[in-house]
């Protein structure tokens, strides 16, 4: 939490530093200092509400005498029309707070909206939908978050928190996937996953035993193929799926027996949901 809380310290600053800069010159030139009032965010679509602690520190950066109250909790679907929060206090913070409240909500929302969607899609499954590292420079923890609210498992933060040894390892290491993890093992105990994509380098990973083996652009019937073959030798590794997983096929994996799926839509590809701050 606290690694959140200091990338979205320094997220607000840089937005309302690129948003206000010097000041906003509209609002304090249009409404008088001592208007107060009050305004309303509304969801124009149905969407996973996610935002209200980043909407709060954008709303006290500001101005500290803005209130910011919710009205759909964190997690929730809000419907289309349906109030999400209110703002109150002075009228020229809440013009000056508006629009970066919007980018960030809309894009939260968005993210906690699609990985929603994506795990209903998993029916009953027990596999976990799990992200990947396929974010905005900068907004990574931010993004993560969003996809907990959804509904989803956050995979690594970073190249410094797990090792997964890669496609791009494992031939500059020319192939040897056994050398690779011995290295891995050598350097540090943190969870270790090997990403593999071919019969070949399965039967590699399963006699070098990593916490995890990631079955790479697989099509169902491979990773079933994959997770047989896994299980008849240990049932201690964890199995995921990965490469392409989007909407359209997440379905179709469901019920081949990896603990895991991971998909880069989660982020890269959700688009933001269509919010308004209405005036009231």
């Amino acid at each position: 939490m606290n690694d959140l809380n200091q990338s979205i310290d320094a997220i607000v600053r840089l937005a309302l530093s690129e948003d206000i800069g010097s000041g906003d010159i509209t609002s304090k030139a249009v409404v008088p200092a001592e208007l107060s009032g009050s305004a309303e965010l509304v969801a124009r679509e149905q969407l996973v509400v996610c935002g209200h602690t980043v909407a709060k520190k954008v709303c006290t950066s500001v101005d500290a005498r803005l209130r910011y109250s919710e009205v759909v909790a964190e997690g929730e679907l809000a419907k289309a029309t349906q109030r999400v929060s209110i703002l109150e206090g002075p009228v020229q913070s809440i013009l000056s707070a508006e629009r970066v409240v919007l980018n960030f909500f809309q894009r939260l929302s968005g993210i906690a909206t699609t990985t929603r969607e994506m795990k209903n899609l998993l029916g009953d499954s027990k596999t976990e939908l799990v992200d990947t590292r396929k974010t905005t420079p900068g907004f990574r923890m931010l993004e993560k978050y969003a996809v907990g609210v959804g509904g989803g498992v956050n995979h690594r933060i970073g190249l410094f928190d797990a090792f997964l040894i890669k496609d791009n390892h494992i031939d500059a290491m020319g192939g040897n996937i056994s050398q690779a993890i011995e290295a891995c093992r050598k350097l540090g105990e943190q969870f270790l996953q090997v990403e593999v994509r071919n019969q070949e380098e399965l039967n590699q990973a399963i006699v070098a035993n990593p916490d995890s083996i990631l079955l790479d652009n697989m099509t169902p019937a491979e990773v079933e193929e994959a997770v047989a073959l896994v299980r008849d030798t240990s049932a201690d590794i964890i199995l995921e799926i990965s490469g392409g997983i989007n909407r359209s096929n997440i379905a179709s994996y469901a019920d081949c027996g990896a603990e895991r799926i991971s998909s880069g839509a989660l982020t890269h590809s959700a688009g933001s949901v269509d919010l308004a701050l209405d005036y009231l």
